[in-house]
């Protein structure tokens, strides 16, 4: 029998906080005084938003009613349903910055991509608890979740939406970890993105982390093999970043790459965002200028304030401790998501919830590492936070399921 005091209330206070701090932000980068410098459309983010949060609202106490199986039992139709759905939007949806990414349905716009990565998984979970011994050292096993994830992932590419096509392709390793590959293979998996980063910043600095990672494959697997097969992979890592650098990313894709590298190469051009992020950032100090009171998001010297450069936004009208106060939230949200992962004994929910909170992380790294200049700018929103209609439902039906689940953990405690 479950009752209110079953259910995860911190969990809800901390998605309603965090959709708060994105409508406050939302609201003074579209209708404060930078208000003259945009278009009409642009100052009704703040209302639409807020039309979002509250069916958001709505479809999360709705989830909470339906019997935690039924997401088991539609993964796979849910998972065809959008990958045909994302196929369609390439070549009849709304192109929007050189990208196909949003489908006219009924009326509303819809990111596709953003239930699509739900869909993967849900499938992916759904596919991997079917294993009944749970182990992806099964090489059948792995190469069928590797393509569930990286089918998606293409067709997300293909509507110019590469930045959500790597945090789908980051999943591969974590679930493929959590349902029991080793940690020197997991390691191995991810060495290409921490080989990669440190090359864009330095030849020699890719050849450190890579003699790093082998060294350490070596004592986790303790076999040279796979420590052998770490060190060429990372070398290869190596030269297929340079080689890519100099000889297959387009000029803008490039320009990006060396203004996170270097943005004072070019402060007018490919270095301009960077540099009015970070000094967004550094001129809100320990409490910040003030609501609607922040130069570079009022005068409008920030790209895409609402949405990819939010984090700036708090950071220069909140400050130091408005920003701490929101990563603290976040922090506070994984680790209750990661608590009820770890206290849920049926395999489906671990893999959602586990796959969820690294969704959700993912997009907090990346999206905060661009606005602060640690990682290159990929586009990629805030959750919860950053204005966008789609992504705020995927997401909130995302946690709505991981709540479900952990409120029903005693009747989906049995594997099936």
């Amino acid at each position: 029998m479950r009752s209110s005091n079953d259910f995860n209330w911190p969990v809800l206070f901390a998605w309603a906080a965090l959709a708060v701090f994105g409508l406050t932000a939302i609201y003074s980068a579209t209708q404060g005084p930078v208000a003259r410098f945009l278009p009409e459309y642009i100052q009704n983010n703040f209302m639409r938003q807020s039309v979002w949060i509250g069916l958001s609202l709505v479809t999360l106490i709705a989830i909470q009613f339906t019997s935690p199986r039924t997401f088991q039992g539609v993964a796979y139709l849910f998972y065809g349903v959008t990958i045909i759905l994302a196929i369609i939007t390439i070549f009849v949806g709304i192109e929007v910055g050189g990208g196909r990414r949003w489908l006219s349905i009924f009326g509303m716009r819809l990111q596709v991509s953003e239930f699509l990565k739900f869909a993967t998984v849900l499938a992916v979970a759904n596919y991997l608890t079917h294993k009944r011994d749970m182990s992806a050292n099964n090489i059948r096993t792995a190469l069928i979740t590797i393509l569930l994830i990286l089918i998606p992932a293409i067709i997300v590419i293909l509507q110019n939406d590469t930045g959500t096509a790597l945090v789908m392709i980051a999943l591969i390793p974590v679930v493929l970890f959590w349902s029991g590959l080793p940690y020197g293979v997991s390691l191995i998996m991810i060495s290409p993105a921490i080989i990669g980063y440190f090359s864009v910043i330095g030849l020699i600095y890719g050849v450190i982390s890579a003699l790093i990672i082998a060294v350490t494959v070596l004592f986790l697997q303790k076999s040279r093999w796979f420590s052998v097969s770490a060190l060429i992979l990372g070398l290869v890592v190596i030269v297929g970043t340079e080689v890519g650098l100099q000889h297959i990313l387009k000029p803008h894709q490039k320009a990006r790459v060396e203004a996170f590298v270097n943005p004072s190469l070019d402060p007018q051009g490919a270095g301009w965002n960077v540099l009015q992020a970070t000094t967004a950032i550094g001129s809100g100090g320990l409490t910040g200028k003030g609501f609607t009171e922040g130069t570079q998001t009022q005068l409008r010297f920030l790209p895409e304030q609402w949405t990819d450069f939010i984090y700036c936004v708090i950071g220069e009208e909140f400050g130091f401790i408005g920003s701490s106060i929101l990563v603290i939230l976040y922090l506070f949200l994984f680790l209750r998501l990661m608590s009820m992962a770890s206290s849920h004994k049926h395999p489906f929910a671990q893999l959602v919830i586990i796959s969820v909170t690294f969704l959700y992380f993912t997009h907090f790294i990346i999206n905060i590492g661009s606005a602060t200049a640690m990682l290159p700018i990929m586009g990629v929103p805030l959750p919860f936070v950053s204005y966008g209609g789609s992504a705020f439902l995927a997401n909130t039906i995302m946690l709505a399921v991981c709540l479900n689940l952990d409120l029903n953990k005693r009747s989906f405690s049995i594997y099936s």
